[in-house]
């Protein structure tokens, strides 16, 4: 496996990035409230925060992630009876049909377009008949002033420091869709739809068509 990008930032990436996120989340969970029991996978985990939330509503949470140094910061926070596993989102270790919902959290705007593509290939199989995909992700608009602008700068300058090969996917996602894009995939069908920030990002939840 390539060298860990988060391996330094790991350790402070909630402080810096969870209050922009948070409200994303509390948005998610309104959508399709959890519920204990269900089971529950984050592709793209991070460091756990978002799969806390589904834990502490007593669901079984799983998370896979390719950044070791994340994965043990998730770890740390979800205990034992988090399952957590490192790596590749394209080739989903488990079987069909096993999860009542899987969430992506900006993470398919960091992959290339093939990738991107297998990673939801993957993500439809492993969903039960009556279970739910939430993707929350970047908008391509339209962007509204002055509050969408001022957060469409922000965004662009956290994906510039994100470096060139992020940036460029950032770029072929938005050109692409982004999120609405790929909610029209065969085989899925729209269960709920919430623009925020200005019409920079959107939160899909998806059923099976």
């Amino acid at each position: 496996m390539s060298k860990d990008p988060y391996r330094r930032s790991a350790k402070w990436y909630d402080a810096l990035f969870e209050p922009l996120n948070a409200g994303l989340r509390q948005i998610g969970l309104k959508m399709w409230p959890p519920q204990a029991g269900l089971s529950v996978l984050d592709v793209g985990c991070g460091t756990g925060t978002h799969l806390d939330l589904y834990q502490q509503a007593g669901c079984q949470v799983y998370g896979i992630d390719s950044s070791p140094a994340m994965l043990e910061m998730a770890r740390q926070k979800l205990g034992q009876h988090a399952t957590l596993d490192l790596g590749d989102a394209s080739q989903l270790p488990y079987p069909d049909g096993t999860f009542d919902l899987v969430m992506i959290t900006l993470t398919l705007h960091e992959m290339l377009p093939a990738t991107r593509t297998a990673v939801l290939s993957e993500i439809q199989r492993v969903i039960k008949k009556s279970g739910r995909i939430l993707i929350i992700d970047y908008h391509p608009g339209p962007i509204r002033f002055i509050k969408g602008w001022l957060f469409k700068g922000l965004i662009t300058l956290i994906e510039l420091w994100a470096g060139r090969d992020h940036f460029r996917n950032y770029r072929d996602f938005l050109a692409h869709g982004g999120v609405p894009a790929l909610s029209q995939r065969p085989g899925l069908l729209q269960a709920g739809a919430k623009i925020v920030t200005g019409g920079n990002l959107g939160l899909f939840l998806l059923r099976r068509g």
